[in-house]
């Protein structure tokens, strides 16, 4: 692989991605302590990207599977998802830590996949010129990079979600915070692509 396109990949992905650290960091909070959530939410992420780059790489080459008008209707999904968190967060407000499900509840593959989706809806637009410009092979270089990338960011957003102060930190907000923070991410994307003529 050309080591200027592994850069130019590894800069692309990072610069594109770094909201994905708080959001992964947050949901390895969520299921902290449940057997097979790391598992679960790797598995999440990874169809979420890849299905980002099944669209990028399809555009690159003249196909396209969503209207650019429809891109920003994607914030709808973690708009959705983030008010769900919220609803049952507020539910539970009184209940003990240890019997409250928004606290205890870790999260399915199909919302992080849905949530990673919806969150890089800009990423295509930025990966289309990228992809199209760089040839098959430099593609084929882009997506490796993104996807060993990608594991690298998994295990980031785990080791912040473990750090002592942040973990504690998680453990006593994080089921306030994920909404937030999903809620924010979803009117962010309707507000920027101005769905909804906002």
């Amino acid at each position: 692989m050309n080591p200027g396109i592994a850069g130019q990949a590894a800069g692309l992905f990072a610069v594109t991605n770094i909201d994905d650290l708080l959001v992964l960091a947050l949901f390895f909070a969520q299921g902290a302590g449940r057997r097979g959530s790391a598992r679960t939410i790797a598995i999440g992420q990874y169809a979420g990207f890849l299905a980002i780059l099944v669209i990028a790489v399809a555009a690159a080459f003249g196909t396209t599977f969503l209207p650019d008008q429809g891109v920003p209707y994607l914030g709808l999904l973690p708009l959705a998802l983030g008010v769900r968190a919220a609803i049952q967060a507020w539910r539970h407000r009184n209940d003990p830590a240890d019997s409250n499900p928004a606290r205890t509840t870790a999260p399915s593959a199909a919302a992080v996949a849905a949530v990673t989706f919806a969150n890089g809806g800009d990423n295509i637009g930025v990966y289309v010129p990228v992809f199209a410009t760089a040839g098959i092979g430099g593609m084929i270089g882009y997506v490796v990079v993104f996807l060993i990338l990608l594991a690298v960011w998994i295990a980031a957003g785990r080791y912040f979600a473990t750090r002592p102060a942040i973990a504690k930190a998680l453990a006593r907000w994080g089921h306030i915070l994920l909404p937030v923070v999903l809620i924010g991410i979803g009117l962010l994307i309707l507000v920027e692509g101005k769905a909804f003529g906002l």
